[in-house]
């Protein structure tokens, strides 16, 4: 489909055109990506306004322009209030409103949406269906694979990676949409048949500003000209509320007694995660080859909304059963070593206090923990000494780098110990350098211990200063591993971060 600005100016009441009509072939909001005979969005950040680059764009073959304001430019301009607003509509038409092909299942909230997201998607495939799916790790489908920027895409990319999917044969997405990608309104247009909520808490505030404000993006997933359907977890404040607020029809779950679908008998393993649940027609013994009580939640929400999509109860199971794990979450690193190394994204509060439970229902009272651990340059500020207390429940802690961009990784790390200022001190270590701090960890462990590298899970790079530094806690720790046992010649230094 090939779109004319004078058919946007009729989707746009508010738009005006300035210039001769135009065709344009598809649509970007980086002038990096702009092709010949696309059309340049121009919109405005917190860091940068597209309105600057616009002469990049031009240069590289931009053929129209959508801007919020008049610009000195040759080429054809749609004017409208707001870029961003205006993008999701636009995309969606743009590639021929491909949601609407499609079983799509939108998966939100503060921590599992990736690992809920992967076990709906391995049902549905289980229940017959050609799947695809978008998220914090990649967007795949068929042998198609593309590493993610964004949890949740911008509207120009959600909208093309649904129309690909669509020409390829696909009937079912399921993706992660962020809170950033709904106020963002990169998933304005899209239609969702269901919506899941796992959980909310303390997270993205330096965006959002009160968790009040964090909720309400998070509920305007689950408006009726947005989504069919609902399945929400009732296990917090913010689940229940969403319950009893959302005008769609829903289902609740969790372990609160009042929820529709209630999980029991949970039990965790070196080898997975087996809970039951009962309710609105299921009785189900689920058995989940990921690690962690939380993951027995994030069963019943796929579960459910298998279910919902019309997968049998057998289906359902077995695809559960059927996926193996997810990069980066709760990922054993093993060369044989008689202690237990695990990868894991777990970034908040929450889910570290949950990560180093759930170490210890494995490795017992007798083996200790010890967990590397940092935050994120420019971003949640204040709930970086809770953090720090959260990694503290370990028995060793060891504070480091993680992804700080233009921030000094050292302010950074003292924020985290300052929520630990009532933590003896033998229990909290500071290396910088996160090479070292892996190695560190790896090296002090004994047998039936655990050490625990956290906030990265997947990925394999991270920004220090203007400098792009390739670091895998996965490779990191099983290069540690392999000097532990002596399985190397000679010991390689760490890589220096810093």
């Amino acid at each position: 489909m090939s779109p004319k600005l004078s058919e946007l100016q009729a989707l746009l009441p508010t738009s005006q055109l300035k210039g001769d009509d135009a065709v344009f072939t598809d649509l970007t909001l980086d002038s990096r990506e702009v092709k010949s005979g696309w059309m340049f969005c121009a919109t405005k950040g917190s860091k940068h306004d597209g309105h600057s680059f616009i002469a990049e764009a031009t240069r590289n073959g931009a053929s129209a322009l959508m801007v919020s304001q008049v610009v000195d430019s040759p080429l054809p301009q749609l004017i409208v209030p707001s870029v961003r607003l205006a993008l999701g509509k636009v995309a969606d038409y743009t590639n021929g409103h491909p949601s609407r092909s499609l079983n799509l299942i939108g998966v939100t909230g503060t921590n599992g949406k990736t690992t809920t997201s992967y076990l709906i998607e391995s049902i549905l495939r289980a229940s017959g269906h050609s799947t695809g799916l978008i998220g914090t790790i990649e967007a795949k489908y068929k042998d198609s694979r593309h590493p993610s920027i964004h949890t949740t895409p911008e509207a120009p990319d959600l909208h093309r990676y649904l129309k690909e999917m669509v020409s390829e044969g696909i009937d079912s997405v399921v993706m992660e949409v962020s809170s950033h990608g709904i106020d963002q309104h990169r998933v304005d247009s899209a239609h969702f048949s269901v919506a899941v909520f796992t959980n909310l808490s303390p997270e993205h505030l330096d965006y959002h500003g009160t968790i009040e404000q964090y909720y309400w993006a998070k509920s305007q997933l689950f408006i009726k000209s947005r989504s069919e359907s609902a399945v929400v977890c009732v296990d917090d404040q913010w689940g229940e509320r969403l319950a009893s607020q959302i005008e769609i029809p829903r289902i609740t779950f969790g372990y609160n007694p009042n929820a529709d679908v209630r999980i029991s008998d949970v039990r965790v393993t070196p080898e997975g995660t087996d809970l039951f649940i009962k309710g609105m027609g299921y009785n189900s013994n689920l058995h989940v080859q990921i690690v962690g009580a939380c993951n027995a939640q994030n069963a019943a929400a796929a579960y459910i909304t298998g279910r919902l999509l019309g997968a049998t109860d057998a289906e359902a199971r077995d695809g559960i059963e059927q996926c193996s794990g997810v990069s980066g979450r709760f990922q054993q690193v093993s060369l044989g070593q008689n202690f237990l190394v695990v990868v894991d994204y777990a970034h908040t509060p929450d889910s570290i206090r949950a990560l180093i439970q759930t170490a210890r229902e494995i490795i017992g009272p007798e083996g200790k923990v010890t967990l590397v651990a940092g935050a994120r340059g420019r971003r949640d500020r204040i709930k970086r000494p809770e953090l720090g207390r959260a990694a503290a429940t370990a028995d060793l802690a060891i504070l480091t780098t993680d992804n700080p961009g233009d921030e000094d990784p050292a302010n950074i790390v003292k924020q985290l110990v300052a929520g630990t200022f009532d933590i003896p001190k033998k229990h909290i270590q500071v290396e910088l350098d996160r090479s070292r701090a892996i190695r560190r960890a790896i090296e002090i462990s004994e047998k039936g211990d655990a050490v625990l590298i956290v906030g990265r899970g997947h990925e394999g790079y991270f920004r220090v200063g203007n400098s792009q530094i390739r670091l895998d806690d996965r490779q990191e720790a099983e290069e540690a591993i392999r000097m532990k046992l002596g399985l190397v010649d000679e010991n390689p230094q760490p890589k220096p971060l810093l």
